[in-house]
């Protein structure tokens, strides 16, 4: 018997001492929160909070994405209050409605927060996380460039947590680069949000949580909470009832073993997995590259061509001028914000609108600064020159003709609801532009006078005509809305003179002599429509497969060419 207990003291000891050095680690995950003013979501992540200040022992609270539910600056600020009431460290990423609907070009977001990716360490784990995208762009969430190029920086040999607002699989662009860099710092974890549920995921060998989002929505509010000791994590949910907080029993538990890289690439650096087009088709392409230039940023805007040079913008805030014929670098100046405008040049003007609230002109030739304009928040948009003038909107309700070579501005309209990220359509008897405010507008060129103002019927400012550059033909001012319609125009009086059903999303084009314009569905066809008769010319398929790039489509001579989310161009 004495010796059974000697046995069963020891067993204890050793238990308490493995106890003692593998303290575990417990953090509260809150994502999905979706923050609007005037919304049940508010209440909501109050709750949320109050509950999370209710317990001890918190070393940290994670928050993943999806913060507000439109990316305003107000909509941050105000979730940024809040959830600075939290007792606790917290840490946050963005998500595809913080970046995507940004009126900042998500620079509130890292103006408010200080941070657009983190890593710290705890009691023997390293925690990162990084923002998921699209910034600005609709498309599938693709992990920006800089955020790539500082994972590519993290040292491996440590067990570590990522943490990113979607799942690491086909629904980010860039999946396989992510969970290949993963692996080799030593990821043996992953927590997302995105899906509104508590789901398990693997990604390539990396186990995943996704989890449910802080909002009622059918159920109490609520979130997760994780405890990671001895390499082994376990997440139970917390659901919120009035006064009454239910922890449910754990609904994931898994070993936290080392994850080696066990997927095979192609010579272009692809997985089996890939399931887009594939560089091979390129064999078999007429078009053959020329040069090939790999930036250290993402580029989310168009070029300006001028004889044998472009220019183009980079969301880490770079203005550059390469040379048309090798892809060398002629200049390149940086600013202090990001930038997402297509610039325009003409003579030795180049002009763009920057994140910081500023409108520049830039010397074409040497990248001197002309001129600027400050706006009194981010300019989104993409200016036109036309007869001399520049004009652009701005994420301040105010969309602007400037005077090409002083800058100073000829008039301003200042009704405008929401903010601006498109490129009018610029002639000499309108200026057409859409917004984030669900709205439409057609100005005088020489005044800023309100001419029309066309909504979409659906009241939701998702569905806003603003990503789409606006094209005219044949008296009519033709747009792509994301409620998957294309839509005519009266150019004159803006009433509606046909939709088309489910033929395009935000993307449009038109012919060079103004006969036809094109649009792109969301599903893998482009359509001409003849702008006399409005009737359908040619639908084709083009094996695009889902696609919600809102680029336009562009043609040259009888070629129409239709760039992709996925990084395709087809003609």
């Amino acid at each position: 018997m004495k010796k059974y207990l000697t046995v069963l003291l020891f067993a204890l000891v050793t238990a308490a001492l493995a106890f003692a050095q593998n303290p575990p680690i417990k953090f509260a995950f809150l994502t999905d929160t979706h923050y609007s003013q005037g919304s049940g979501s508010v209440k909501d992540l109050s709750r949320c909070v109050k509950d999370v200040n209710s317990l001890e022992g918190l070393d940290f609270v994670l928050i993943g994405g999806d913060l507000t539910d439109f990316g305003t600056d107000e909509e941050i600020a105000a979730v940024k209050q809040m959830l600075d009431s939290l007792k606790y460290k917290y840490y946050v990423v963005a998500g595809n409605h913080d970046a995507k609907w940004s009126e900042s070009g998500c620079n509130t977001f890292l103006k408010v927060f200080g941070y657009e990716h983190f890593e710290f360490e705890c009691k023997g784990w390293r925690f990162i996380g990084c923002n998921c995208g699209p910034d600005m762009r609709m498309a599938p969430a693709l992990i920006p460039q800089e955020s790539m190029e500082w994972l590519k920086g993290l040292k491996p040999g440590k067990k570590t947590v990522f943490v990113n607002h979607y799942p690491q699989d086909t629904s980010v662009l860039n999946y396989f680069d992510v969970t290949r860099e993963l692996k080799r710092i030593g990821t043996r974890f992953e927590v997302g949000g995105h899906w509104h549920s508590n789901v398990a995921l693997n990604y390539d060998g990396i186990p995943g949580v996704l989890d449910r989002s802080t909002l009622t929505a059918g159920k109490q509010p609520g979130y997760n909470l994780f405890t990671i000791q001895n390499d082994s994590v376990t997440v139970s949910e917390r659901r919120l009832y009035g006064s009454t907080t239910v922890q449910l029993e754990p609904w994931y538990t898994k070993k936290l073993t080392e994850v080696r890289d066990t997927v095979t690439y192609d010579a272009d650096g692809l997985p089996a997995s890939y399931p887009w087009m594939r560089y091979d088709v390129n064999n078999d392409s007429p078009v053959k590259e020329v040069w090939k230039l790999k930036d250290d940023s993402n580029i989310v805007a168009g070029f300006a061509r001028d004889g044998g040079k472009a220019w183009y913008s980079t969301a880490s805030g770079y203005v550059r001028c390469i040379s048309i014929k090798d892809g060398k670098r002629i200049w390149s100046k940086k600013f202090p914000g990001k930038i997402f405008s297509t610039p325009a040049v003409k003579g030795k003007y180049l002009v763009f609108g920057c994140t910081d609230g500023n409108i520049y002109a830039l010397n074409a030739k040497n990248g001197k600064t002309i001129w600027k304009y400050s706006a009194r928040k981010s300019v989104l948009g993409s200016p036109v020159i036309f007869n001399d003038k520049v004009y652009v909107g701005a994420s301040d309700g105010c969309f602007r003709a400037l005077d090409l070579k002083s800058g100073k501005a000829v008039w301003t309209y200042s009704d405008v609801q929401g903010f601006v990220e498109c490129r009018a359509y610029v002639d000499n008897e309108q200026v057409v532009f859409g917004s984030w405010g669900n709205r439409l507008y057609s100005l005088n060129p020489q005044t800023g006078a309100l001419q029309w103002e066309w909504r979409c019927e659906k009241p939701s400012r998702m569905y806003s005509p603003a990503a789409v550059w606006p094209v005219k033909a044949d008296g009519k001012i033709f747009i792509a809305v994301p409620d998957r319609r294309l839509y005519a125009l009266d150019a004159a009086t803006g009433k509606e003179l046909r939709h088309y059903e489910r033929a395009a999303r935000e993307a449009v084009g038109v012919s060079p002599d103004g006969t036809k314009v094109y649009c792109k569905s969301m599903w893998h066809t482009i359509t001409s429509v003849d702008a006399t008769s409005l009737e359908i010319d040619w639908q084709t398929e083009t094996g695009a497969g889902y696609e919600i790039s809102p680029t336009s489509i562009i043609s040259i001579g009888d070629e129409v060419i239709m760039p992709t989310d996925k990084g395709n161009i087809i003609g």
